[in-house]
């Protein structure tokens, strides 16, 4: 399991593809980024998908951050 911190990305859903396309098949990823409105948490679920990975989990972190689970298959 690894941790990666989004928070100060400029471009969250490159930076996160490029997060999945690093990881290793099975390696689970908690992946914290900020939410500004709530479309970047739906979109994300999507986005994970079409990446091929299961989304495993989602929570809010706290008022301004957003954390999902994912596991590349």
């Amino acid at each position: 399991m690894r941790r990666v911190d989004l928070r100060k990305s400029k471009d969250f859903f490159e930076d996160l593809a490029k997060t999945i396309k690093e990881a290793k098949i099975n390696e689970v990823l908690v992946i914290l980024f900020e939410i500004g409105d709530f479309s970047a948490v739906e979109k994300s679920f999507s986005f994970v998908k079409e990446q091929g990975c299961e989304l495993l989990n989602s929570l809010k972190f706290n008022q301004v951050d957003w954390t999902i689970v994912i596991k590349k298959v």
